[in-house]
């Protein structure tokens, strides 16, 4: 792109952001954001870069995301780091990804900026790394900020399994025969169990990348969520590109799921 665009853009984006934001009305935002943070290894390609460029330019993104999510005022955000699925990537670059994950999740922590809650299942992780997002929860348990949810080793179909295993285990503890619980059990009994149990639903769910489909993230969840699919990479995902989601859900009528 020649000098002089790339010039233009930063002296009229601020100006275009502004008026964005003033335009956005406090009753119609989101209280709870998903977002899948796709297209790293693409646009590392693009770059003519490795995989792990790619992985740290999409970590160096998530603080901003976060600062926007504040901005404002969105009270719950998901971040989708990792599934289940990329957990059989080759060694190689699954190491690498891993300890990225481990350092922007200390980075997020030290800040003490964001409560931070991991989901997924953290037994399929190594040791390592779900000591390192336990200690990250912990350390931030007392926060007063906006919760953040990330999703590493998660998967949907493994959570809402997680959650139907652990309902089961509870009331098996407690004596509860099969036909006394088959009687009883509802939606709410499973949704007590999820990794996200006590929040509100995500209300807005984006995903970069220009992809179009949820490929597993937050199934149950988000079954009357509005989506928003993005064209931009994740490590390009700009402000400008979160406000225009915050918009795109603010116009919409919501019907949820009907």
């Amino acid at each position: 792109m020649a000098d002089w665009k790339r010039g233009l853009r930063r002296v009229l984006y601020p100006a275009y952001e502004a008026r964005m934001l003033r335009r956005l009305s406090t009753e119609q935002l989101p209280k709870h954001v998903g977002v899948m943070l796709d297209g790293n290894r693409r646009w590392a390609r693009a770059v003519g870069r490795d995989t792990a460029h790619g992985h740290r330019a999409g970590a160096a993104n998530i603080e901003p995301l976060l600062g926007w999510c504040d901005e404002v005022g969105i009270e719950v955000v998901t971040l989708w780091l990792l599934s289940t699925d990329n957990l059989n990537r080759p060694a190689a670059e699954l190491a690498p990804l891993l300890e990225i994950i481990e350092e922007a999740v200390a980075s997020l922590a030290a800040q003490r900026r964001w409560r931070l809650h991991p989901v997924g299942a953290l037994d399929l992780l190594p040791a390592r790394t779900a000591e390192r997002l336990k200690a990250a929860a912990e350390a931030t348990r007392d926060v007063d900020g906006m919760l953040v949810n990330i999703a590493v080793g998660y998967g949907g179909r493994r959570e809402i399994a997680d959650a139907v295993r652990s309902l089961l285990q509870e009331h098996a503890e407690r004596g509860t025969s099969l036909e006394e619980l088959a009687e009883q059990l509802d939606v709410e009994h499973i949704a007590d169990h999820l990794y996200t149990k006590g929040q509100p639903d995500p209300d807005l769910v984006i995903r970069t990348s220009g992809e179009q489909r949820l490929g597993g993230f937050l199934l149950w969840q988000s079954a009357k969520s509005e989506f928003y699919f993005c064209e931009a990479y994740w490590p390009d995902f700009r402000r400008v590109d979160f406000l225009r989601a915050i918009r795109a859900y603010a116009q919409r009528e919501r019907r949820f799921g009907a």
